[in-house]
């Protein structure tokens, strides 16, 4: 077999196993994957580095408004090559229905935004307007189109649902073999605490983990699942902070719910005690849920090692350190005004790895299965997230030695820190392949704005999951009373 591309001499790792090997590219697609391939009109030598499923960045707010109208500073160029720089050859951003918007306006909006993108995408839809025509049409059209994620919230004034709403929500995504995001905080403890905060004049960025307390995810992660078990759907929990939550999902997979989940870097590296810094400075640090203390981190790294987390995905939420991001509401804003998230598409792997591998908290094939291959299974991109013939040929090679501090200078996104600032990291990708594309070449941009194709997903993958009967719901009547 002629080849275009022969990457040769490096160590294969997928989420199974390893082993010294050669992958043989041809059209964009692993043709063969071999002990020794020959030929290629370009051959890559590995030199014994570590070549691996490019990562799948499958939680990210790219060129997206907020719920208060806020758009983010990445667009699909500069997100994608941030990303493409931390080692993924795909993401699946969010395209966000605020109330009022059809699905389709919502889709053709971003199909106009990605066209920038320089890497594979898909989109997760968030929905905050399930109107009838929207469960009934509207949603069902999407899926056909291979959009078959979509997040729903528990708390914020312009996203909140109501239980019954998910439950409907639930059930039509169950019927089209799609899967329900959430971001799960109890609304009402969130504004409760808010109002003891603000009787008692307290507002600066620390008091923002106090307002959204522990039991607050707990509760909503333990709701979401409650309502999912009625419907029998699946349901992935997104951003999980807490070790009781993630305690919950543990439990709740065990017993073979159909049932995802994920952490984030920022709930490995960082503490409540970020928060504190002088000034404005803790601003940088709030995030939805909020960043909690270290007993936390070791809980939820313990859960990454087991397989309580499917992924650990970046939640990329870049808003500036200035009154066109966090300070869009006044320098000095109260927390609750100051716009939630932080950067880190770029430094998810980088962070994951060094952290994750070099520390031995995780293995190497935990790290492909938690970057790259869960999220493919887990979202339906069936043709990513694996070294195998028939894959498109999104390969990262990556050197386990190279040390680095890492600077928000050379995360190559719009921002204009990064959470992560002054950290050493060892290991980094030093090639990024998309479809058999060299991407990134040793800290070379080689890719073109918008060679990047939409992915048409699959349902989610199912399988060992098999889910909960409800005894008064009878699924395959999609309603039934059963009184026993």
């Amino acid at each position: 077999m002629e080849f275009d591309t022969v990457i040769h001499g490096g160590q294969i790792a997928t989420a199974d196993f390893l082993f010294d090997g050669d992958i043989g590219i041809c059209d964009g697609r692993i043709a063969a994957v071999a002990e020794r391939l020959s030929g290629g009109t370009r051959r890559i030598d590995a030199g014994g580095r570590i070549v691996m499923p490019g990562g799948i960045e499958a939680h990210a707010h790219i060129a997206q408004e907020s719920a208060t109208g806020l758009m983010t500073a990445d667009d699909y160029y500069s997100g994608s090559v941030s990303a493409a720089f931390g080692g993924n050859s795909s993401f699946i951003p969010f395209a966000a229905q605020h109330r009022g918007q059809s699905i389709e306006h919502v889709i053709e909006t971003y199909d106009a935004r990605a066209q920038r993108s320089v890497l594979d995408f898909s989109y997760h839809l968030i929905v905050s307007d399930p109107t009838e025509e929207v469960l009934a049409e509207q949603l069902p059209r999407a899926f056909k189109r291979g959009i078959t994620s979509f997040k729903v919230f528990t708390t914020y004034d312009a996203l909140v649902l109501p239980d019954a709403a998910m439950l409907d929500i639930l059930t039509v995504a169950r019927a089209h073999g799609a899967i329900t995001m959430v971001h799960a905080e109890n609304d009402g403890m969130v504004k409760w605490m808010n109002k003891q905060l603000a009787q008692r004049g307290l507002s600066a960025p620390k008091y923002h983990p106090v307002s959204r307390p522990e039991i607050a995810e707990e509760e909503a992660i333990n709701r979401m699942i409650a309502l999912a078990k009625l419907a029998d759907a699946p349901l992935f929990i997104v951003h999980v902070s807490t070790a009781g939550g993630a305690e919950i999902v543990r439990r709740e997979k065990a017993a073979g719910v159909k049932l995802f989940a994920e952490t984030c870097p920022q709930y490995l590296a960082l503490t409540r005690d970020d928060l504190d810094r002088d000034g404005m400075e803790g601003a940088k640090y709030i995030c939805s849920p909020p960043l909690r203390d270290h007993a936390t981190q070791e809980a939820l790294w313990a859960h990454a090692r087991s397989g309580t987390f499917e992924s650990v995905s970046s939640d990329h939420a870049p808003y500036r350190f200035d009154d066109t991001g966090k300070f869009a509401n006044g320098a000095h804003a109260a927390y609750p005004r100051i716009a939630n998230g932080m950067p880190g598409i770029a430094a998810r792997l980088p962070y994951l790895f060094s952290e994750g591998v070099a520390k031995g908290r995780i293995t190497l094939e935990q790290f492909v299965a938690l970057s790259s291959t869960n999220a493919a299974k887990t979202f339906g991109c069936t043709t990513k997230g694996r070294i195998a013939p028939g894959m498109d040929a999104d390969i990262a090679i990556w050197n386990p030695e190279t040390r680095k501090t890492l600077r928000a200078s050379d995360q190559h996104d719009n921002m204009d820190y990064s959470p992560f600032e002054g950290m050493e990291m060892t290991g980094a990708p030093e090639i990024v392949m998309n479809r058999g594309d060299c991407i990134v070449e040793h800290g070379v941009l080689k890719a073109t704005e918008g060679r990047g194709r939409f992915i048409r997903r699959a349902p989610a993958d199912l399988r060992a999951r098999p889910g909960y009967a409800a005894k008064e719901f009878d699924p395959a009547q999609n309603f039934g009373a059963v009184l026993r």
